[in-house]
């Protein structure tokens, strides 16, 4: 997917366009379900499913109504996110990116703020429907949301704090489906440390100049594939019972199935390849354009990410689940002409 500088389908309202000119909202309908459309990045929902899903595995408990609520408040959460981004830096945009829904002159800056407090308690009121313990995930996740695009975004903390709300996001699966996120923690803390090398490179997007982040990104796609590949040897508590004589379970020490662990490496082999050859691009060339790519390429990286850390649980059809919504995504975004609409 491309990054921030971007135009939106059919060539967005430059600086000097009617519509920048104006500050009124482009006429029709269609005009403003584009517009609205661009400001949530709808084409990068498919990256969100995938965090519930990778909890609940990791869990031990298979998906049911109450992850799909999970899903539900991740969905409207990453929402409220995106918006509340736009009407954060309304400002900034209007001089780096004026062709966005808010400087643009397409969606109002109130009409942005009001739809991420809905969207915020719209995910919060889903997240209570699925218990307690997705509810007390959710509250923290949506305040590290709001302090994240408030206050964290450019300063040292931005990185961890986007972290922190993917990982908190694959724990709200977990608590949603079996009540409990301790044994997901692992799988929450190697889905945080990808965004965090995102995240950090998207810091330079749209100046360029620094290959550091890159490479570290490249890093740590590395370091991760490692492990995500690697089986697992201790059992999340949920699946502990299934491993008793008679029932179907893992294998010898706790592991899961080989097939699971074939589908494990072969995910993460595409999440290294999705991630790794952007992040090398921008390292030996760190120009906007590149590391724009490079950022687009980490977000793609993402489900395959998820996959894999389903398959690494033990749960194979979760885990193929995860991955079919990463050639759906290239596809809606092909249909829906959006592939140029800013994913950051």
């Amino acid at each position: 997917m491309p990054g921030s500088g971007s135009p939106s389908r059919g060539g967005a309202p430059s600086r000097g366009g009617a519509a920048a000119r104006t500050g009124r909202p482009r006429a029709g309908r269609a005009g403003r379900a584009g517009a609205w459309a661009e400001l949530l990045r709808v084409p990068a929902l498919f990256t969100v499913p995938g965090d519930a899903l990778a909890g609940a595995a990791a869990a031990g408990a298979r998906p049911g109504p109450r992850t799909l609520l999970a899903i539900g408040s991740s969905l409207c959460l990453y929402e409220a996110g995106m918006a509340l981004n736009d009407w954060a830096d309304r400002a900034e945009d209007a001089v780096e990116r004026p062709h966005r829904p808010l400087p643009s002159g397409r969606i109002r800056p109130a009409a942005a703020l009001a739809a991420a407090g809905a969207l915020t308690g719209a995910g919060l009121a889903l997240a209570a429907g699925a218990g307690r313990p997705a509810l007390a995930v959710a509250a923290p996740l949506a305040a590290t949301v709001w302090a994240y695009d408030l206050a964290l975004k450019h300063t040292p903390a931005g990185p961890v704090a986007m972290a922190a709300a993917r990982g908190l996001d694959l724990l709200l699966g977990a608590a949603a489906t079996g009540g409990g996120t301790r044994a997901a923690l692992p799988s929450a803390a190697l889905l945080g440390t990808h965004t965090l090398a995102v995240t950090a490179v998207s810091r330079r997007e749209t100046t360029g100049g620094s290959a550091l982040a890159p490479l570290a990104a490249l890093a740590t796609t590395g370091a991760l594939t490692g492990l995500v590949t690697r089986r697992r040897t201790r059992l999340p508590a949920g699946r502990r019972a299934a491993a008793a004589p008679g029932l179907p379970g893992p294998g010898p020490a706790g592991r899961p199935p080989a097939t699971s662990g074939a589908l494990a490496t072969a995910l993460g082999a595409a999440y290294a390849a999705t991630a790794a050859r952007p992040y090398l691009h921008a390292t030996l060339n760190p120009s906007p354009p590149l590391t724009q790519r490079a950022v687009g390429g980490g977000i793609c990286a993402t489900i395959p990410l998820q996959a894999a850390l389903a398959a690494r649980s033990g749960a194979a059809a979760t885990a193929l689940l995860v991955a079919a919504l990463a050639p759906a995504g290239r596809m809606f975004a092909r249909r829906a002409g959006m592939r140029k609409v800013s994913i950051t």
